[in-house]
């Protein structure tokens, strides 16, 4: 059965940028006090997603993700609000969120993260649609879906855009402020180390074998390709 399309959030009173933005984009949600409230509430077909704000209440927002994660119809698309000092909070909570967004954030990217994570069943338009190909790796540039020799890659929106712009430049090196602007886009508050996050993030998801798809540039920054470093 289908899920509902309304979203749960953490805490009871979301900032109102985050309201806001969720207004604006037309989605429908629903803001608890704790999981207690999460279940009560729930609809009959159970949440769409979930949105916690981790950087007043990092403990108790940790305990409301993994209250979602851990039940028996666990809820599948959670993105986290974190600040960048919380960054190394993520390391060994891996399988308790989706994808998570920097604040203070910027709307136009908390739009395209939330449209990112609830696209799960759009269906793509576009007979042939437009894609980079490289080393193995297909990036759909329509659906934002990923592919690696054959098997799908489940990244986040971050994830799929530094990917994507890495494999648009291969051999390219690029340092992580070069990065920040060129993908991110803007002044980002995470600095070089939110960089650092979604690279290691991402050889996790390539596996082992392919992880030097994205290679490191002592002291410089990152590039992507194939061959042995020091050439």
């Amino acid at each position: 059965m289908a899920s509902s399309d309304m979203i749960v959030v953490f805490p009871g009173t979301p900032s109102p940028d985050l309201a806001r933005t969720l207004d604006m984009g037309g989605y429908r949600w629903k803001a608890v006090s704790g999981a207690d409230e999460a279940i009560k509430t729930e609809p009959k077909n159970g949440w769409m997603g979930a949105i916690i704000t981790c950087d007043e209440e990092s403990e108790a927002a940790w305990a409301f993700a993994r209250a979602l994660r851990k039940r028996d119809n666990p809820v599948n698309s959670v993105l986290l609000l974190i600040s960048g000092a919380q960054l190394s909070d993520l390391e060994l909570r891996d399988d308790l969120f989706d994808d998570f967004c920097l604040t203070p954030f910027h709307p136009r990217e908390l739009e395209a993260r939330l449209r990112h994570l609830f696209s799960g069943n759009s269906e793509g338009a576009a007979a042939r649609p437009e894609l980079v190909e490289n080393s193995g790796l297909v990036l759909n540039l329509e659906t934002y879906q990923a592919s690696f020799n054959g098997a799908s890659l489940d990244l986040t929106f971050m994830e799929y855009e530094l990917l994507k712009f890495l494999a648009q430049n291969p051999g390219k090196v690029f340092t992580r402020e070069m990065l920040l602007s060129r993908v991110w886009g803007y002044e980002y508050y995470g600095g070089a180390r939110t960089v650092d996050v979604h690279v290691r993030r991402l050889r996790a998801k390539l596996g082992e074998e392919h992880a030097n798809l994205i290679q490191t540039v002592r002291s410089v920054g990152y590039r992507f390709g194939q061959g042995r470093w020091g050439s």
